[in-house]
């Protein structure tokens, strides 16, 4: 009698990807089905050089709108764009106005336009800060202040 010995190896686990791949094609179904492909609502501005000048076309002007209060005591001046306002109440009503507004539309600013506010060196604390919560009550979110001026 001849007894033949045959060794097997260690069992191998394999597998079964059909099922995971049927899933797979399942969820990819469900997502399409169930997302929206619309495009965003987004604004552009289109500021155009002049014929001519071969500037970038989609580079937008971000000049900081500066803010620039004096004081001497308790009175106050607020300038912006070289016009004087007579109180913080003016300056908000003045920046929610310009700020765009995705409800209404219209306006010049986004809501995170830079902003500067210019201190001159004899502004008293508060009302440098009256001015920062102006802005931000109008919901700006890129405000800054510049180191104080002379004069």
């Amino acid at each position: 009698m001849v007894v033949l010995r045959t060794t097997r190896g260690p069992a191998k686990i394999r597998l079964n990807l059909t099922a995971m791949i049927d899933v797979i094609f399942l969820l990819l179904v469900y997502f399409m089905c169930n997302t929206d492909f619309k495009r965003s609502e987004e604004r552009y501005r289109f500021d155009l050089p002049p014929r001519g000048q071969q500037a970038d076309p989609f580079e937008l002007p971000r000049e900081p709108l500066i803010i620039s209060i004096t004081s001497a005591g308790t009175s106050y001046t607020i300038r912006i764009f070289d016009e004087p306002l007579e109180t913080f109440e003016d300056l908000f009503a003045f920046l929610d106005e310009k700020r765009i507004r995705a409800s209404t539309g219209g306006g010049l600013y986004e809501a995170d336009y830079p902003i500067i506010i210019e201190p001159a060196r004899t502004t008293r604390w508060e009302h440098t800060m009256d001015a920062f919560n102006a802005a931000a009550r109008a919901r700006y979110t890129n405000i800054t202040f510049a180191p104080p001026r002379s004069g």
